[in-house]
Formats: C-alpha cells, sequence, structure tokens
C-alpha cells in the first residue's frame, strides 16, 4: 500500500491514537496487559501485514513523541502536592534511587557485554531505564543507537509496569512510597503512568524517582563513557 494520504503526519497520529483506544478495552478485560504493549502491537502487525513503510507512520509519530517532554512536566503537579512525604525520607530515597540508577547502567552493560553485544549496543542500551527523551540524547551524544535505545527503553518500561508490582509484593515489599520509587527508578513514564491510574500519591512517587533518576544517569553517563573508550 502507497497511498499518499498516508504519507501525511495525520495518518500516523489517528492510528496511534485507535490503537491505543483499543488497547485500553482490552486491558479492561486483561488487568494486567499494559495498554501500550497491545497498541505497539497492533501497530507493528498492521504496518507489516498491510505493507505500509515505516516513513509514513514516523511523519506522525514524530509528533506525538514531541509531546513525551511536556506530558513528562505535568507529572510535577501531582509530585508537588505530595512532596512532604518525599521530603521526610528524603535521604533514603535519594540513596534508593541512586543505587537503582547505578544498578541499571551496570548490569545492563555488563549483560550486552557478556553476550558479545558490540561497543553501539552496550551504549544504546545501558540508558535503557530512564525515560525515552534522556535515553535517546544519551545514545545520540555517545554513539549509540538512538533507534535501540527506544526500542530497549520503551520495552523496559513495559515489563517493569507489567510484572514490577508483583515481583515487589513477592519480595515483601509493600507500602506506597517504596512502590512508587522501585518503580520510578526502573520502568521510567511507562510505569508511572500506570500507577498514576492507581493512586496519585503513587504516581507521584515515581514520577520523582523517574525524574532523579534521569538526572544522576545523565551525570554518570558520559563520565563511564569516556571511562569505556580510554
Amino acid at each position: 500500500m502507497s497511498a499518499q494520504w498516508m504519507n501525511q503526519p495525520l495518518f500516523g497520529v489517528a492510528v496511534s491514537v485507535i490503537a491505543y483506544s483499543v488497547s485500553l478495552l482490552v486491558h479492561e478485560r486483561v488487568r494486567w496487559l499494559h495498554p501500550l504493549f497491545v497498541g505497539a502491537g497492533s501497530l507493528i502487525l498492521l504496518l507489516s501485514l498491510a505493507d505500509i513503510p515505516y516513513e509514513y507512520y514516523e511523519k506522525g509519530g514524530e509528533l506525538l513523541t514531541f509531546f513525551l517532554g511536556p506530558a513528562t512536566v505535568a507529572l510535577g503537579v501531582p509530585l508537588y502536592k505530595h512532596r512532604e512525604r518525599i521530603r521526610f525520607q528524603l535521604l533514603a530515597v535519594l540513596s534508593g534511587i541512586s543505587v537503582g540508577a547505578i544498578a541499571a547502567i551496570v548490569s545492563t552493560g555488563l549483560l550486552v557485554w557478556g553476550l558479545g553485544g558490540s561497543r553501539e549496543a552496550i551504549l544504546s542500551a545501558m540508558p535503557k531505564s530512564v525515560s525515552s527523551p534522556i535515553a535517546l540524547e544519551l545514545s545520540r551524544l555517545t554513539g549509540g543507537n538512538p533507534e535501540l535505545s527506544a526500542t530497549l527503553t520503551v520495552v523496559t518500561g513495559l515489563v517493569g509496569s507489567m510484572l514490577g508490582g508483583a515481583w515487589l509484593k513477592l519480595l515483601g515489599i509493600s507500602g506506597e512510597l517504596p512502590l512508587g520509587i522501585a518503580t520510578g527508578t526502573a520502568a521510567h513514564g511507562i510505569g508511572t503512568a500506570k500507577l498514576l491510574r492507581q493512586s496519585e500519591s503513587l504516581g507521584s512517587y515515581s514520577g520523582f524517582a523517574m525524574a532523579v533518576n534521569g538526572i544522576l544517569t545523565g551525570i554518570m553517563y558520559i563520565p563511564l563513557v569516556w571511562w569505556l573508550n580510554r
């Protein structure tokens, strides 16, 4: 299919909105299945089966990507409303996020290296636990593959949002603050969005962790890459 109307930004936006709307209906019946998982899978199937060039979809997809920034900033509203509890345990919260950020970078790099991944693959995978805009820039600045980074970031968020809560409870970790901080550190915006639908306070803690993890990863990532390049 190569109809001219598909080569317009509206096409990418329209099919994304339709796919996500359908995925929300599926989520109502299968609660553990994240809407983004179903929505993204539907889009992949559509483009593949209908033989629609990805470049056609990307023109509208770039518009949606642009709004990731403003959407992330909007998380500051619930965070401000629940700031007192975070402030009360700030040292413990920051320590937990810092350990999580270091563990995510180091463990991912070692895993890809151990599996025989190239330098580009390692640099693309290491920032997978921060939000997509940050991961893309870190990958681009250090010689990674931004497209691969985006894919791994989304997969990380999806897995963390669908399985993270159950895993934490299995380990005996409960309470809104630790659950929110752990999810935001490991599953960034996708995990945070899911928690926001459950509870505003959960979402605010997760949003705080996501923001701090993004800052810490950006600070640690560049020196680490410099060390790898020596």
